[in-house]
């Protein structure tokens, strides 16, 4: 595909689909310092701000969040945190943004570290991490209203840099300035290099006070415009617990703690996932495309960049999804060609492809080149208080997590129950529903990629896991021999030789309990009174969702921009069963 950015031989970069340049040809940078930073009042906005948030019309190349971050390495408070929303409806590549980037030798380190990390092309939105920076970008790739609806923070500061209302109407919409002034905190301040009348009235009419000001080079005015009111009182770091050091629990404590918060974790026990030989991360394959199919795709890329930090970690790259049912070369042509994927990260692959990759004769495929198998042991090692929670008191103050004596282990302002199964006692009324599974080991036996077939067979530190079973309403945690039976019988069905194989060695079983729900979607959010959230319900891909799900637990929590599009989040609201139940009365 042509990329969006277009190269003259000299002079800033032109957008193809726009025929506007990037940033001024008489300078970006101090464009970008002038227009956007300093419009908006920085650095005096944020001092004495331990949250500062940015929104951002037109990602572009990236520029005006280089000189932001620029500043506020060298000028924004030590104990601060910069929360970073932008849109960008066609986003450049990596390479381009290097480029254009790399003409001011003073933004190296910032822009190093930005590219380095360079979002995808995937509809939806993406998550850089920037600590660094003591920042988080958040990027939406989708058109701006759309963006704008699905974000749930309230920006401190606007950069509105969209192309020209005479080229780019669609960013000006009065609905569109509507949004942002319903996404603004009180005393918002906003820049942006235009000066145009229906921008300036549109702005005025959201409730905006707008002035207007000198403009950059060879523009004699552009805009700027506060919202009414001022920044309230920041409130204390609040004391976070988390119940469960699973896959769940320990995602949390990773993303409170890339928030600058460091939870308690309390579990009576190691996790059982850590004594597995490997876990698998592939997205749930839904070829209708909608909102449950963005879910699993935005956290499956999640998870595929937070755990791709731990190479030691990662045991197998790729997995093949064979086809075995009549409707799956349509399916998998589906999937492959939609945009919530990026390009080439799904491919249809025939026969001959699939039976070269797997070493024996295998039906057609969809090659998902960038699915996981990894250790989970080295993602479950997390600091914990060997306790077991046996009930919450909330005294509406703090909560107290009390022992099953009675006693009391521990206070907090928020926890988040992440116990699997467990959550359900200590969070009366969560709709969840066990579903046992036995996977099967297979010692001294090897498989060229991981499998997906309804059932897997995955590489595994000396030989192949493979499985698993899944009988509802079954909480049972003895080895079954009949079990590892059905899950060789899977595998014959599909690929019969390496059934064979895998028929030789003793087998060793791994059993657990999922925790389930009717939807087959996970509960993630609040779930009752102030300051109770639960992270649960993963069912057979908790290590593909957990990732992401805890990232937008802990912005709950701590009051601070979600990584999920609105949308996304009502679907793992632990509330919609009680909104749906409520409908169905009505």
């Amino acid at each position: 595909m042509t990329g969006p950015i277009e190269w003259g031989e000299a002079g800033p970069p032109r957008s193809r689909p726009f025929g506007d340049l990037y940033y001024s040809a008489e300078g970006g940078l101090a464009e970008a310092r002038q227009v956007f930073l300093a419009g908006c009042g920085l650095p005096g906005a944020w001092r004495g701000r331990r949250m500062f948030r940015v929104a951002e019309l037109g990602f572009g190349t990236g520029l005006n969040i280089a000189a932001l971050l620029d500043l506020w390495r060298r000028e924004g408070p030590a104990d601060g945190w910069l929360s970073i929303f932008s849109i960008e409806a066609f986003p450049v590549s990596a390479g381009d943004a290097a480029r254009a980037l790399g003409a001011w030798p003073e933004l190296a380190p910032i822009a190093e570290i930005l590219v380095a990390r360079w979002p995808g092309r995937a509809r939806g939105f993406h998550r850089l991490d920037l600590a660094e920076c003591r920042a988080t970008l958040d990027l939406a790739v989708m058109e701006v209203a759309e963006a704008l609806e699905a974000w749930s923070g309230a920006a401190d500061a606007w950069f509105l840099d969209g192309f020209s209302p005479a080229l780019n109407p669609q960013m000006w919409r009065p609905e569109v300035l509507a949004l942002i002034a319903a996404r603004s905190a009180p005393g918002a301040r906003l820049g942006t290099y235009t000066a145009a009348g229906e921008v300036r009235r549109g702005l005025t009419t959201a409730g905006f006070e707008i002035e207007r000001a000198t403009g950059f080079g060879g523009k004699r005015h552009r805009l700027e415009g506060r919202w009414p009111g001022g920044p309230a009182p920041e409130a204390p770091a609040p004391r976070v617990a988390v119940i469960g050091a699973g896959i769940a629990g320990a995602s949390l404590a990773g993303a409170f703690a890339a928030l600058g918060t460091t939870p308690a974790i309390y579990d009576a026990g190691p996790p059982a996932a850590s004594e597995g030989p490997a876990a698998l991360v592939t997205p749930r394959l839904d070829a209708g495309l909608a909102a449950p199919a963005a879910l699993f795709a935005q956290a499956f890329a999640r998870a595929h960049t937070i755990y791709s930090r731990t190479e030691a970690a990662i045991i197998a790259r790729g997995a093949l999804q064979l086809a075995v049912g009549l409707k799956d070369a349509r399916r998998f042509t589906a999937i492959a060609g939609t945009d919530l994927f990026e390009p080439e990260e799904m491919r249809v692959i025939e026969s001959v492809e699939s039976t070269g990759r797997l070493g024996e004769p295998a039906p057609a495929a969809l090659a998902v080149e960038t699915a996981l198998v990894v250790d989970p042991a080295l993602f479950l090692a997390v600091a914990r208080t060997p306790a077991s929670v046996s009930n919450l008191v909330h005294d509406g103050a703090v909560w107290r997590l009390v022992d099953d004596t009675g006693g009391a282990i521990a206070e907090a302002d928020v926890v988040c129950v992440a116990a699997g199964m467990a959550s359900a006692r200590l969070v009366p009324g969560l709709p969840l529903r066990p579903v046992r599974g036995q996977a099967s080991f297979a010692p001294g036996v090897r498989v060229a990629t991981t499998a997906l077939f309804g059932g897997y067979a995955a590489p595994a530190p000396g030989g192949v896991i493979f499985g698993a079973t899944h009988d509802r309403d079954d909480e049972g945690l003895e080895p079954r021999a009949n079990d590892h039976r059905r899950n060789l019988e899977a595998v014959a069905a599909v690929l019969p030789e390496l059934a064979r194989r895998l028929e030789g060695p003793v087998l060793e079983a791994r059993v657990g309990v999922r925790a389930t729900t009717s939807d087959y979607l996970p509960l993630a959010g609040p779930a009752g009174p102030p300051g109770l959230f639960v992270l649960t319900g993963l069912g057979s891909r908790g290590f593909t969702l957990a990732p992401l799900l805890a990232e937008h637990v802990a912005a709950l929590a701590l009051g601070r921009p979600s990584p999920l599009p609105a949308l996304l989040a009502e679907l793992v609201d632990p509330a919609r069963f009680a909104r749906r139940a409520q409908r169905r009365r009505q």
